[in-house]
């Protein structure tokens, strides 16, 4: 049997939610979909959004949960269950606070950092020992409510910044994908300046104000 590989963008549902800093996740697996020409079945699995196909040569399924960020751990535990997918094979991308915009940390383990989303996700798995990308979104100005922040969506200045930063994401998500963790937290972590590395196209897209603090 051929072994699959599970990438998970996380981000609340709802037209109101669409394109927010918390749900970057989302932006980030959409841009997977894009770039490898997969698509979304209209059909949930597990509550949540999902397609199958091939990049670098593994068999991958791509998931947006669909029961709002606090509790994205129901889908993944369904999903690698069904799929018999284990832990080192699960690649979850999420919204960090702590993070300046546009930069990318990719670890192939740990804590949460009080991320709810993520939280949920190590409680149902029950180990923390998955990668993950966390991708900074920058702090909330002044004293406004981390809640409130991560509901606004990005401005026109900062476009720019997110968009390189999601398609480094995508190189970094084939890069794990065809050469392992190490090799793509080498490559990948830090700041993302200017464009994407890529020159050319791949070969093969509760309370839901939960705040990561």
């Amino acid at each position: 049997m051929t072994e699959r590989y599970l990438l998970v963008g996380l981000g609340n549902p709802g037209r109101e939610y669409e394109d927010t800093r918390h749900n970057v996740g989302f932006r980030c697996v959409d841009a997977v979909a894009r770039a490898y020409h997969l698509s979304f079945q209209p059909k949930k699995q597990s509550k949540a959004k999902i397609a199958d196909g091939t990049i670098a040569g593994r068999r991958v399924l791509l998931a947006k949960p669909q029961a709002y960020m606090n509790l994205s751990g129901g889908t993944v535990q369904g999903l690698a269950t069904f799929y018999k997918i284990p832990p080192a094979h699960i690649l979850v991308i999420f919204d960090d606070l702590d993070l300046p915009l546009g930069t990318l940390r990719i670890r192939q383990k740990g804590g949460s950092g009080g991320h709810r989303g993520l939280t949920d996700i190590i409680q149902r798995l029950g180990t923390q020992d998955f990668p993950r990308i966390r991708f900074g979104i920058g702090r909330p100005p002044g004293r406004m409510d981390p809640a409130a922040f991560v509901l606004q969506r990005f401005s026109p200045a900062e476009l720019d910044l997110v968009n390189a930063a999601v398609a480094t994401t995508v190189e970094a998500v084939e890069t794990w994908l065809r050469d392992g963790i190490d090799i793509a937290m080498n490559r990948y972590n830090g700041a993302v300046e200017g464009l994407p590395r890529r020159e050319s196209a791949p070969d093969s897209t509760p309370d839901p104000a939960q705040p990561n603090e």
